[in-house]
């Protein structure tokens, strides 16, 4: 299928990239992201169902959008979640079709999503110490997510698989080490994202932000590091270690943002679209689809939306207002 016409913002940002969240739900209460107690979830009936789903991703790509990413809240909660992912496949012109999850349900679906048709993985590992663990994730849920890791990278056809790591200052100090001997030996990369005011909590402060390039200097004290060829509109800079075993990479939008390159929008589970990760406001599609609305009408609404577009996400700068929904409710 080709595009019309490229999807394009008010900045000459092509727009090629599409998150969708298929629940707010969610098994872990991890510290940056939900309060212990947890939210209130979403009514079933506010929430997209498989059809809707398919049917708004097949619009997007008809727009130009190429690479399309299943999040959540958790997404392997969602039931049948592997069914949605074959509808997905099966649309003509996604050029990559990849997975965010906590991976604890992984080891259950990692067949499943395989042979259904994911391309690639990226799993939330915060520690390899299972007290640690369980102390920023409030679930006993270590060894049972590293199954799911040995699961799905048993299928050759889901590459690559990226650990990804909320880096937080006073935390994530004492897993360099062990995360590097894991990406060194596991094939795996990994991944530290840099703790964003998205929590529930609101405990994020400035200082509690463990940035990428102080990591980076963390982890080169111990492994000499090369930098590798930055893909336009890519999230990370990506390092291997010299000695050519394995690589990390840096995901830093509050030090280092990458705004200028942003090709990316956002469907939640209950179908508004999102321009920015830190959009305050954001548009309903799941009203106008669900009251008949043709594919022509449901395109306008995203090349308005698309045309304002946030130049940048403003975290640094006076007056920063966070959005009302947290990371869960929005989809990572």
């Amino acid at each position: 299928m080709k595009p019309e016409s490229a999807l394009e913002d008010g900045h000459g940002r092509r727009i090629s990239d599409l998150r969708v969240s298929v629940t707010d739900r969610c098994n872990f209460r991890c510290q940056y992201c939900m309060p212990i107690g947890g939210l209130p979830w979403l009514e079933r009936k506010e929430i997209l169902n498989f059809e809707e789903i398919e049917r708004l991703v097949r619009l997007f790509v008809g727009l130009g959008i190429e690479d399309v990413r299943l999040t959540g809240g958790e997404p392997l909660v969602r039931r049948d979640f592997p069914s949605l992912v074959r509808m997905l496949a099966g649309i003509d012109g996604i050029r990559d079709l990849s997975l965010t999850t906590n991976g604890y349900l992984l080891e259950r679906d990692a067949e499943a999503l395989a042979m259904a048709g994911i391309d690639r993985v990226n799993v939330s590992v915060d520690s390899l110490q299972r007290d640690r663990f369980f102390r920023l994730v409030r679930r006993d849920a270590l060894p049972q997510v590293l199954r799911g890791l040995e699961a799905i990278s048993a299928h050759p056809s889901v590459r690559p698989i990226k650990v990804n790591a909320v880096a937080m200052r006073g935390f994530t100090e004492a897993e360099i080490e062990r995360f590097c001997d894991f990406a060194r030996s596991a094939g795996i990369q990994v991944r530290f994202i840099e703790f964003m005011p998205l929590d529930a909590d609101r405990a994020w402060r400035p200082n509690s932000v463990l940035s990428g390039r102080e990591l980076r200097w963390m982890i080169e004290a111990l492994h000499p590091l090369e930098e590798l060829p930055r893909e336009r509109s890519a999230t990370s800079r990506v390092f291997r270690f010299a000695d050519g075993h394995g690589e990390v990479g840096f995901v830093s939008p509050v030090t280092e943002p990458f705004c200028a390159d942003c090709n990316r929008l956002r469907l939640t589970a209950d179908g508004m679209l999102r321009t920015c990760l830190f959009s305050i406001e954001e548009l309903d599609l799941a009203g106008p689809l669900r009251d008949g609305a043709d594919d022509a009408a449901l395109a306008e609404i995203v090349r308005r939306a698309v045309w304002g577009k946030e130049l940048k996400h403003r975290i640094n700068e006076p007056g920063f207002r966070r959005p009302l929904r947290t990371m869960s409710a929005i989809g990572g």
